[in-house]
């Protein structure tokens, strides 16, 4: 299992951008066929998508096509799933047979290229209303569906919002998407973009990442190159915190061993649960640094 902190976009169609993506920090790059490619571009991206896929990289690789109910999203897969692709990314996902559909197209073209069955990674983008008030269906439609992630942009327009400074407006679907991910044993989910961009929107992308961290998200889709690092140190345990980690799990082995399941370390009560998350936060440090070797 990978740390999946940051997934940053990048257009397809611009081969400068797309050399860059695969080594600007990001745990996955997503090389876009969707809204950030033109319509007249988007069947000669796909080969463009392939190649660089196939080039030496520093990260996963991903492609998002077009939306299921587009007349590109069938030609998109079949094009662009080979060897060196890791995982597909599926936007506007509002029902669960759009999932199962394309997990069946998937099968097939693994089967076709002689890829391991459940190889190529599938993450939908919930981001309408309808996706929101499927999101417990859509999570355990039964597929190969690892975890989802949310697209506000898409989604404040969609509900008629004015997407905030604060972002109350996108409790709900946070909490939605969060919840109904654990309902059906995924992975923790990917929070939406965040669209400003530039140093003085720093403070406020770090707030926007530690308000998704807070509801149960494991990282964030960036925009920009510079917003890989302040969602990389969000979504990543301080030494602090993974040194008090590693005493809360070796005081508790100890005081089991003994016979009991309640303790305190530095003030702070342990038990079963206090003690599981300690060891989640250990062994998502320990899938960071191995990504980093």
């Amino acid at each position: 299992m990978s740390a999946f902190r940051s997934f940053l976009f990048t257009p397809g169609n611009h081969p400068r951008q797309v050399a860059k993506v695969f080594n600007a920090g990001a745990d996955a790059a997503i090389l876009d066929l969707e809204d950030a490619v033109a319509i007249a571009e988007k069947p000669a991206t796909r080969a463009a998508i392939v190649e660089a896929l196939d080039r030496p990289r520093a990260c996963l690789g991903y492609v998002r096509v077009n939306a299921y109910d587009t007349q590109f999203c069938f030609r998109d897969i079949t094009a662009v799933v080979c060897p060196a692709l890791d995982g597909i990314v599926l936007p506007k996902v509002e029902s669960p047979d759009q999932v199962q559909s394309i997990d069946w197209l998937l099968a097939h073209l693994e089967r076709e290229q002689g890829l391991a069955p459940g190889s190529i990674d599938l993450m939908p983008i919930i981001e309408t209303g309808k996706g929101v008030s499927n999101v417990a269906a859509i999570a355990s439609c039964g597929s190969r569906l690892r975890r989802l992630s949310f697209g506000a942009g898409d989604y404040t327009l969609d509900m008629n919002m004015i997407w905030s400074d604060d972002e109350r407006e996108l409790e709900h679907a946070r909490a939605a998407i969060a919840l109904a991910s654990r309902a059906a044993g995924l992975e923790p989910p990917v929070d939406t973009v965040f669209i400003h961009i530039g140093e003085q929107h720093r403070a406020a992308l770090t707030a926007s990442a530690r308000r998704a961290q807070g509801m149960g998200f494991q990282g964030k889709l960036c925009i920009h190159p510079e917003q890989i690092g302040p969602v990389n140190e969000v979504f990543t345990p301080g030494e602090a915190a993974v040194v008090h980690a590693r005493k809360v799990i070796t005081a508790f082995d100890e005081a089991q061993a003994a016979g009991s399941a309640s303790i305190q370390v530095e003030g702070y009560f342990v038990d079963y649960p206090i003690v599981e998350k300690a060891r989640r936060l250990i062994a998502l440090m320990e899938r960071i640094r191995a990504q980093q070797r």
